[in-house]
């Protein structure tokens, strides 16, 4: 078996139980993604790509106490037991604790083009239909109020804020989901996150007309 199936089983493992928007499935949707945007992207590790795509949610902090540093010691844990040389080990761990967005204040303290590619796929999977239904079903996971029209989104979020924010559903589109379309890195993965945002841009006015009872 190759380091990637050795990788994919050991994610499958270890995300067995876990949320069902941080999920294996979210994480085959990313690689699929990652390697999507890598065939038109020039001058990038692919080997590095996968592993940062297989490996970016391993142990997501917000379904560890916020602890951010249980995913990268995993990660190294996992690549070492396969001989993954130690240049390659540092970039994956690199890509895992610089993917997030982390209420849009986060400033990077690595860049790479393989970065950039793990992090837009998985940007595109919080965009569009799927992003709408993990976002929900987040919510639902947290308890979370569908919408609170009193209630408004906080655009000023620091990371702290946005890591311990408790509001609606409805308010994490504009708190994040919105803005990703202007954060993506590579081209292909703007035109296909301007897709998924139009999409996500139709939902919301949908959901506020059935709201109010319009339709």
């Amino acid at each position: 078996m190759t380091i990637i199936d050795n990788t994919i089983l050991f994610v499958k493992q270890q995300l067995e139980n876990a949320e069902g928007g941080h999920d294996w499935f979210h994480i085959e949707r990313v690689y699929k993604n990652a390697l999507l945007i890598a065939r038109e992207e020039e001058d990038c590790d692919i080997l590095v790509i996968k592993l940062g795509g297989l490996l970016h949610d391993i142990a997501d902090s917000k379904f560890h106490g916020g602890d951010e540093s249980i995913g990268p010691k995993t990660a190294r844990t996992f690549l070492e037991s396969q001989n993954v040389k130690e240049e390659i080990i540092l970039h994956v761990i690199a890509i895992i604790e610089n993917i997030s967005f982390k209420g849009g204040n986060f400033e990077k303290k690595f860049n790479s083009k393989e970065l950039e590619i793990v992090q837009d796929a998985d940007r595109l999977d919080a965009l569009g239909a799927i992003g709408i239904a993990r976002t929900f079903n987040y919510g639902g996971f947290k308890n979370r109020a569908l919408y609170n029209p009193n209630i408004q989104p906080n655009m000023s979020m620091n990371k702290e804020a946005y890591k311990n924010s408790e509001s609606p559903t409805l308010n994490h589109f504009y708190e994040k989901l919105l803005l990703l379309k202007d954060k993506m890195n590579t081209e292909t993965g703007k035109k296909i996150a301007q897709k998924r945002h139009d999409f996500m841009i139709t939902f919301l006015a949908q959901f506020y007309a059935e709201w109010d009872g319009e339709v």
